[in-house]
């Protein structure tokens, strides 16, 4: 795959695949979550259209919902393509980690 991922791309991705569908304010709450940090919600809402627009993510309009007072949410799932290139991402850095010498 000659598209390549950002760290914080490749982190946003795996929060989706872990999900199988999610949207922007759950997301920052799983990054709190998983990596005991901050994100703001326009900050995961570039990345996801980043991503949307290099074809690893696509997106629909979700149901209203009486907690957001009738609104819709935009809902993001991986497509194939965003799979397969977090799958090479990690497979790259596992290859490169296991030749890291180990400290004593």
């Amino acid at each position: 795959m000659s598209l390549t991922l950002g760290a914080l791309e490749e982190i946003i991705l795996l929060l989706v695949l872990k999900q199988k569908e999610s949207y922007g304010a759950e997301l920052v709450r799983l990054y709190k979550d998983q990596l005991h940090k901050e994100i703001t919600l326009p900050a995961v809402v570039v990345v996801l259209k980043r991503l949307e627009k290099k074809g690893f993510l696509k997106s629909y309009v979700g149901e209203p919902t009486e907690e957001r007072g009738g609104r819709r949410k935009i809902m993001y799932e991986a497509t194939k393509s965003g799979y397969q290139v977090i799958e090479e991402a990690m497979e790259a850095k596992n290859t490169i980690w296991q030749m890291v010498p180990k400290l004593s």
